[in-house]
């Protein structure tokens, strides 16, 4: 699905991910863990063409996507939720639901119906305006937006910021519920553990701009010791 390969970028000079390397399977959830200023989020803007790789590899689906432009990289079928959401204040649920679909193949968007039977609270209030929304109910919107083209990976930076805990555990359940009916695979920068451990298949540690470890989510249930490791101040 998501193969990277000796991945390096940044900004300028200032180099952020240095040798990257990791690989995501489909239908597999995969966190991605470490403390601010890492190059979690880097390597989120780097997949999706936002930031130029400046070496290595990144191929999705068995084609190369490094050199691609981001709006051919979303149309390859990678979805991303930015940290922040960026959803349209001014707009309704549905009209931000249907500008997420220009420039993508009606052959592989989702109909309404199915992103509202997902999430609810969505249909409940499709005429109304985002901007008024709590900051949960627009983050399962902007993850709606993102879903409704359709994509086969997901990348989500940061999904809980700013979340009451009740939602947190619902946006989880759900897109692992999701992940599980629709084979999709989804990379989540994600510093919550409650989060990660509802959602994750797999965790992947993120150290001075490297992939140092990664485990699957059995072993971080067991044993906290990398949480310790690479989360602790």
């Amino acid at each position: 699905m998501l193969e990277i390969t000796g991945l390096s970028a940044g900004y300028g000079e200032a180099l952020v991910l240095r040798d990257v390397s990791c690989r995501i399977a489909k239908g597999q959830v995969t966190a991605l863990m470490g403390r601010n200023g890492m190059g979690k989020t880097t390597l989120l803007k780097t997949i999706m063409g936002l930031i130029r790789a400046q070496s290595g590899r990144i191929n999705f689906d068995g084609a190369s996507i490094e050199t691609r432009p981001t709006h051919l990289i979303s149309r390859a079928g990678i979805g991303y939720v930015p940290q922040g959401r960026e959803i349209f204040d001014d707009f309704t649920v549905r009209d931000n639901l249907r500008l997420s679909l220009m420039g993508h193949d009606a052959a592989t968007a989702l109909p309404f119906d199915k992103i509202y039977g997902w999430f609810p609270i969505l249909k409940e209030r499709e005429t109304q305006r985002a901007g008024t929304f709590s900051g949960g109910q627009q983050q399962i919107l902007a993850i709606a937006r993102a879903l409704i083209a359709g994509p086969k990976l997901l990348l989500l930076d940061e999904p809980t910021e700013g979340i009451q805990p009740s939602i947190v555990q619902e946006i989880g359940l759900q897109l692992a519920k999701i992940a599980r009916e629709t084979g999709l695979s989804i990379l989540v920068v994600e510093q919550n553990v409650e989060m990660v451990r509802i959602l994750a298949d797999q965790v992947m540690f993120m150290e001075n701009g490297a992939i140092r470890e990664s485990c699957d989510i059995a072993t971080l249930r067991r044993d906290d010791a990398l949480l310790h490791r690479y989360l602790s101040v």
